[in-house]
């Protein structure tokens, strides 16, 4: 009888775990990683071919686009244990800083780290893989260029050029504007002289400013010598080497301008076709690693830089009125590039669903920030 007992018990025990583990509940399971598959046939053995590549950019060693764009040649190369070696040049080492898209597109280097707006001049869509103002942030891009197709997009508009490219940075949202004049409504942005580049810089002069893409070695001794009010530099982190808060009086929020900052990598594409599987395959690991790693590092350094800014510039919220305002004209804005630009449409169009499909989930984890404790209680309770 006892050991009858045993062995029903044994049974019973068995059949549940077999449905603790097999039986996921009455519908069919939710979702899958794509890449399963093929992870379980690999086709494709070990190269021994050792490749040397060199990798040109638009960032100087100063700017922490620069350490980005190392920290994935030297993921790749630790990866591969050596033999893909990615050798990073920065801006005018090899080529000028905006050479470099043309010195890849033309074979003269295998890979290229961007920030993609700076080649609207070439097609007005690159600027939607960079920043869009009151666009994606950071989540938003991830989820959308992993997940909604923005990768596919992203590589057709660059395969025009002969390159195949991925992401290859995120650095969050940027700062506003450091300035020597507040501004916290849509009136007082009139006749402000400021630098921007893309899409923001259009958006500003129809609010009655004037407004200079300076490049970022400019900037400083502009405000400073009063040739412009305000200026904008990307995340906080970037902004702090570069010294504005030493020279200026007002640091306007929030960077409505870019909620999520994008870079990318680009590759020639006759390059990227010779390269062996194995190492495709460890080069795109690494971008997605290039991708985390950096908005986590960037966000840390933006806390810490904020910290310092406090102590020379007040900062400066711009009140729920004016954001609104400034999203209405942003739309109309971005309706008109629309209408010009069949690529930029087909981009904007996939983003813009993306964010009404993710809606219903943004509002119902709302409410739980990671704010701390005296601030939540006194009714800081979201972003």
């Amino acid at each position: 009888m006892k050991k009858t007992l045993t062995i029903m018990i044994t049974c019973l025990m068995a059949f549940i775990f077999i449905c603790g583990t097999s039986y996921a509940g009455k519908r069919e399971k939710f979702g899958e990683d794509s890449r399963h598959k093929d992870a379980k046939r690999v086709t494709f053995k070990t190269s021994t071919e050792k490749v040397r590549w060199k990798m040109v950019m638009p960032w100087s060693k100063g700017l922490l686009f620069y350490d980005i764009a190392v920290h994935f040649a030297d993921s790749v190369r630790l990866a591969s244990a050596g033999r893909l070696d990615i050798k990073p040049f920065s801006a005018g080492e090899l080529v000028p800083a905006m050479q470099s898209f043309d010195t890849v597109s033309q074979g003269a280097a295998q890979v290229g780290h961007d920030w993609p707006g700076y080649w609207k001049g070439k097609n007005e869509a690159f600027v939607a893989f960079g920043d869009v103002p009151f666009g994606l942030d950071s989540e938003g891009y991830n989820i959308w260029l992993y997940e909604r197709g923005g990768i596919e997009m992203m590589q057709e508009i660059y395969a025009k050029f002969n390159l195949f490219a991925l992401p290859g940075g995120q650095t969050g949202q940027d700062m506003g504007l450091f300035s020597n004049k507040r501004a916290t409504k849509m009136e007082d942005f009139k006749g402000l002289r400021i630098r921007t580049p893309g899409w923001y810089m259009d958006i500003m002069n129809s609010l009655g400013a004037s407004v200079s893409p300076l490049p970022g070695g400019e900037v400083y001794l502009a405000l400073e010598r009063g040739v412009i009010d305000a200026a904008e530099f990307s995340a906080p982190a970037m902004n702090y080497p570069m010294g504005f808060d030493d020279i200026t009086k007002y640091a306007i929020q929030p960077g409505v301008h870019q909620p999520g900052g994008q870079c990318g990598l680009f590759f020639n594409m006759d390059a990227w076709n010779k390269l062996p599987e194995d190492l495709k395959q460890i080069a795109i690991i690494c971008a997605k690693e290039t991708q985390l790693w950096s908005l986590n590092w960037i966000n840390n350094l933006n806390a810490k830089a904020m910290e310092k800014f406090k102590e020379k510039v007040e900062i400066v919220q711009m009140d729920k009125e004016t954001l609104i305002e400034f999203r209405k004209i942003t739309k109309i804005y971005l309706d008109s590039v629309k209408a010009k630009y069949p690529d930029v449409k087909k981009i904007l169009d996939s983003q813009e669903a993306f964010k009404k499909d993710y809606a219903i989930w943004r509002k119902a984890k709302s409410g739980v920030s990671s704010w701390p404790y005296e601030d939540y209680i006194n009714g800081q309770i979201s972003e």
